[in-house]
């Protein structure tokens, strides 16, 4: 029996347990998946819950409901891998063996990274969304705040969901106006980048749609370190931005097993082929979503695009063939703009987001950089 090994259940671990077992029952290969909790947690609906669309019920299912019989599950959390020897060591003392192993464990956020983010007013007046707890803390949040300057903000790039942060600035100005008090509530986006996205014809659009909302625009803020006391952020050039509450996006990494079996770069994600998505260093290691550091979108259509190549080239691979699969960077992401509408983007590593129709040129029914009510329904 041989043995390929899948480490994350999460969206793209998912996909490629699916996709692998279909492929490769009724033969010699035994199928493992390991993660570290039962649970499944639709990260998209993080976004929704501080404006009290969803609730934390509606983000959760348990993982086992999406995975086909016959596979081998192990619940734990990873202490490392030993790729020169083709193992993997598990916290409660496991050591799994590999022929194939596919990196999936995704990205977290890092707000220890950050000065004094994790401050005195951590949940208290800045909070994040990209985590369940910091959602469900902003929903409270939200709840009661009576107005003053938010600040929407990015530590850096890459981040999951790229878009996310954007898709929060107009969704809370919807909110706000829904409530009423728009008009005493100041909106700042603050990011690293030099526009408002980093593709450069979104970011014409979405930049100029910022202004209509009367969301402002700060562009190239490196964040050096938070003053809780002052309430203020400050960059490393000592530009100062004053926050009443403060909505952050800290730093994406890669899982700690990542760098503490060096297959990672600083930010513990994974150097890999952008085009057959196998390690840079080792042939038989495969990455695939937010794990891996091609320069794509860390979303879940670009794990969907990736899962349909890897799937490909893991069975070239097994076979002793050439790797003739290429992904070529395809992302699309719908974009909340609020009141029940959308954007809708598409692109790669080459092609800008541009007009027109999805899923054919010709035909839609979803628009292309613009705004409509079915690119919402669609979402």
């Amino acid at each position: 029996m041989r043995n390929l090994v899948i480490l994350g259940a999460g969206t793209a671990g998912t996909m490629m347990l699916n996709k692998l077992h279909k492929a490769l029952n009724g033969s010699e290969w035994q199928i493992t998946i390991v993660d570290n909790t039962e649970k499944h947690y639709y990260q998209p609906g993080f976004l929704f819950i501080p404006f009290g669309v969803y609730r934390e019920d509606d983000v959760i299912k348990p993982k086992n409901v999406f995975f086909p019989e016959g596979v081998k599950v192990i619940f734990s959390e990873i202490e490392r891998v030993i790729p020169d020897s083709n193992k993997v060591l598990l916290k409660n003392g496991e050591v799994i063996e590999y022929d194939y192993l596919v990196i999936a464990t995704g990205s977290r956020t890092a707000p220890e990274e950050t000065e004094g983010l994790l401050g005195k007013l951590w949940y208290k007046d800045i909070f994040d969304f990209y985590t369940i707890e910091g959602a469900k803390a902003l929903a409270e949040k939200l709840k009661n705040w009576e107005g003053g300057k938010l600040v929407i903000h990015i530590t850096e790039m890459p981040i999951k969901c790229p878009v996310a942060p954007l898709e929060f600035a107009f969704l809370a100005d919807a909110y706000f106006e829904d409530k009423g008090i728009r008009d005493k509530v100041q909106i700042e986006y603050v990011t690293p980048l030099s526009e408002a996205f980093t593709k450069h014809k979104c970011s014409e659009v979405l930049g100029h749609y910022l202004g209509d909302k009367g969301i402002s625009l700060i562009t190239d803020f490196n964040i050096a370190r938070v003053d809780n006391e002052n309430k203020k952020i400050i960059s490393w050039d000592e530009r100062e931005v004053g926050y009443d509450l403060l909505v952050t996006v800290p730093t994406n990494k890669g899982a700690d097993y990542i760098g503490d079996s060096g297959l990672g770069d600083e930010l513990n994600f994974v150097p890999t082929d952008k085009h057959t998505l196998r390690s840079a260093k080792w042939e038989n290691i495969f990455v695939i979503g937010d794990a891996t550091d091609v320069p794509a979108s860390k979303a879940g259509s670009v794990a969907h695009f990736e899962s349909e190549i890897l799937t490909e080239n893991i069975l070239h691979a097994i076979n002793g063939e050439v790797l003739e699969a290429k992904f070529d960077g395809h992302a699309n992401c719908f974009i909340e703009s609020g009141h029940g509408k959308a954007f809708l983007i598409d692109f790669n590593y080459d092609l800008e987001p541009m007009p027109g129709t999805f899923p054919l040129p010709v035909v839609g029914p979803f628009s292309l950089l613009k705004e409509s009510k079915i690119n919402h329904m669609g979402n």
